[in-house]
């Protein structure tokens, strides 16, 4: 049976509602966003996602830098799903994914692991990957796996294959992970479909790919590909900005979510002109910059209160949304 989780802020139970934004200032930061996608425009760096693009109403100029009129904003947000399903290997691991609707996840990614029996730290590894993902399989208040560790004991080009691995063997949750690249991606829908069936797939995708703009304004060649092989294939794509009020985005909370909005609604209209209804999330692991390190922060005000901007915007435009935890 398909798991409903309990709905953020509900009025027949009382649930806290943190509400970050009125109506007007989401209009400004939406009406911010379209402006800069409109004149200042996005860098896309695969030529085949600039043709599809192009194809679609949008201009190129200066080689990879590209131009969207509204109309086009529009009408990605129109086309995609607003509730989603991250279906696992079986339907009693199901959970329904929508506007209000709160589930929690685990965090990622470890790159040092402290071993519990000789108290030394290492760099984690595939085994690692194993042990975390079956602790969390086990865990009935994270109702879905994130890649929580990466095997760094595999070659770079290979790594996400045996990530991906790890996670489908031990746990039978939905599952995001990184997507890396086109090529990447791909093999591990075909693993994915191997797991559940081909003819499945798209009924019962278990996997959600991650893929992260650089901010300011880029969408690489690997997050384009990604993006497309997902959408082509009916799997989940989650674009998540990884913006740092201060640094790579302004450092005031309104003008650093709309330089995520930018990064995340052109994601949108890359994954529906490849193939229009394609699952989309509105992700995030934006955070503010720490000023006296140039480092990025987490567990602080100014990370709850960005993610909670991102929420609102997911919900402003009906998406389902992802965001990273205080």
């Amino acid at each position: 049976m398909t798991q409903r989780w309990k709905k953020a802020g509900s009025l027949s139970s009382g649930g806290l509602s943190l509400n970050m934004f009125t109506q007007d200032e989401m209009d400004a930061i939406h009406r911010a966003s379209l402006e800069i996608l409109e004149t200042t425009g996005v860098l896309i760096g695969s030529l085949e996602a600039r043709e599809l693009l192009v194809k679609a109403g949008a201009t190129v100029y200066d080689e990879d830098i590209v131009r969207f009129p509204q109309w086009m904003i529009a009408d990605a947000v129109a086309s995609a799903p607003e509730t989603l399903t991250l279906h696992g290997l079986t339907p009693d691991r199901d959970v329904i994914l929508d506007g209000t609707r709160v589930v929690f996840t685990n965090f990622g990614e470890a790159v040092y692991i402290l071993d519990t029996d000789t108290g030394e730290v290492h760099n984690s590894t595939k085994k690692d990957v194993e042990e975390l993902t079956r602790l969390v399989d086990a865990l009935d208040v994270i109702p879905v796996c994130e890649r929580m560790a990466g095997a760094q004991d595999y070659p770079e080009a290979v790594a996400e294959l045996h990530n991906y691995e790890a996670l489908l063997r031990n746990t039978s949750k939905h599952v995001f992970t990184g997507g890396g690249n086109g090529k990447l991606t791909q093999y591990m829908i075909d693993m994915a479909k191997a797991a559940v069936g081909e003819e499945e797939f798209e009924q019962r995708c278990p996997v959600t790919f991650n893929t992260c703009p650089i901010s300011p304004l880029k969408l690489t060649h690997d997050v384009c590909e990604v993006i497309m092989v997902a959408a082509r294939n009916g799997a989940i794509v989650n674009v998540l900005s990884m913006g740092m009020a201060g640094g790579s985005t302004p450092v005031n909370l309104a003008g650093a979510l709309v330089v995520h909005n930018c990064e995340a609604l052109a994601g949108l209209v890359l994954a529906q002109v490849t193939k229009r209804g394609a699952k989309f999330i509105y992700g995030s692991s934006s955070t503010a910059m720490d000023l006296r390190y140039g480092a990025a922060v987490v567990g602080t005000p100014e990370l709850a209160m960005l993610n909670a901007g991102v929420a609102c915007m997911a919900r402003y435009y009906k998406l389902p949304s992802w965001a990273a935890g205080g």
